[in-house]
């Protein structure tokens, strides 16, 4: 990957789109407290002990929200204003679990992914039904790490577009502050959906089974008035469940009127309630069967351009997947290193990246 050069099958896709010497082994100690305790400042583009790597990258993330596409074009079917509003949320609600338990699961210590080097893609789509979903990812910036995705079923007019730059610290857990947001758009309805990245914090160095923490509370806000605020507690000293959650839906005109009602734990499961009747209308539970992701649909791996994630990364990929720690780390500084090259060379011609399916907007000031 010493230029910056694509094929020709991700040349048309930017056309068409329109996104807006010792033997390295398992160690028998957990290393991972060892590691963050030497490190200082922010962890986010700090590298890992193999151990702690997950075989995928950072890039990938976006496809916990297309992984389910019935759930991401439920909204469009949807006529009723209220309960549309309530559909955006449970498909938010759906994705935390993919989301935060990277390479884990409850039970399972989740790890860290790989960090995705500027202009790293991943392109993949999903089938479920009459419904289908396709995913863009893009690094858009390495100082600071910024991924930009987008996510469209075009047949429902549906997509979602946002952005995500992460910083990690270390204190008593590991805290993960996210500086970004997405946009639902839903075409039929003219709608539009604001949804916050939340914090989260890693725990469980103790037991070395690290798991997500999500706390605080976040709002969803709709075009059309309606909110969804979502209280995040969690585990505490002396009481709490893991990954607990209480959320309510209102109108922004009516805020002391609950639409609905949510409460659970977002890796295992939750109910709903109508909030005027106190009548529960959904059960779910997201280990269920109908539950299950559809397939991921991707290039194979050697028809991958040189810049798509899984083919960049293949070589650590399959290090991790044998747990040969000297083969991944070889493969993973040979594509740091040629990375490092690329940019001196950018820097010495004066020239400055451009990312290919994504362009920086400029706020307000």
């Amino acid at each position: 990957m010493d230029s910056k050069s694509f094929s020709s099958r991700i040349s048309d896709l930017v056309k068409a789109s329109n996104p807006h010497s010792t033997s390295l082994t398992h160690p028998t100690a957990n290393p991972i407290p060892q590691f963050l305790s030497s490190v200082q400042g922010d962890l986010a583009n700090v590298t890992a002990p193999p151990s702690f790597l997950a075989p995928s990258s950072v890039v990938e993330v976006g496809h916990c929200w297309s992984q389910r596409p019935g759930v991401f074009v439920a909204p469009a079917l949807e006529p009723d204003p209220e309960r549309r509003s309530l559909k955006v949320l449970r498909m938010i609600l759906i994705a935390m679990r993919s989301q935060f338990y990277v390479a884990g699961a409850p039970g399972v210590s989740i790890k860290k992914p790989l960090n995705a080097f500027l202009g790293e893609l991943f392109l993949a789509s999903w089938s479920e039904g009459k419904a289908s979903t396709r995913l863009v990812a893009e690094q858009v910036s390495h100082h600071p790490p910024i991924t930009a995705m987008h996510i469209s079923s075009p047949e429902h007019g549906v997509r979602a577009d946002g952005y995500a730059r992460v910083e990690m610290t270390f204190s008593s857990s590991v805290n993960i502050r996210q500086v970004g947001h997405a946009i639902v758009r839903v075409d039929k309805y003219d709608e539009d959906y604001l949804v916050p990245l939340p914090d989260v914090k890693v725990r469980g160095f103790l037991s070395a089974c690290l798991y997500p923490e999500v706390i605080g509370t976040y709002y969803i806000v709709s075009s059309t008035g309606y909110v969804s605020e979502i209280k995040f507690s969690g585990t505490g000293v002396f009481r709490g469940k893991k990954n607990f959650f209480e959320a309510r839906m209102y109108h922004k005109n009516d805020k002391k009127q609950t639409i609905f009602s949510l409460e659970g734990v977002w890796s295992e499961g939750w109910t709903v309630k109508d909030g005027r009747t106190g009548e529960i209308i959904e059960t779910y539970e997201v280990d269920a069967v109908e539950n299950v992701p559809a397939p991921m649909e991707i290039e194979p791996i050697a028809e991958q351009d040189p810049w798509e994630s899984r083919r960049a990364w293949a070589g650590v990929m399959d290090g991790l997947g044998r747990g040969d720690f000297r083969a991944t780390v070889a493969a993973k500084s040979e594509v740091e290193e040629a990375q490092r090259r690329m940019r001196a060379e950018e820097k010495a011609k004066g020239e400055t990246w451009e990312p290919l399916f994504f362009k920086s907007i400029p706020g307000p000031e």
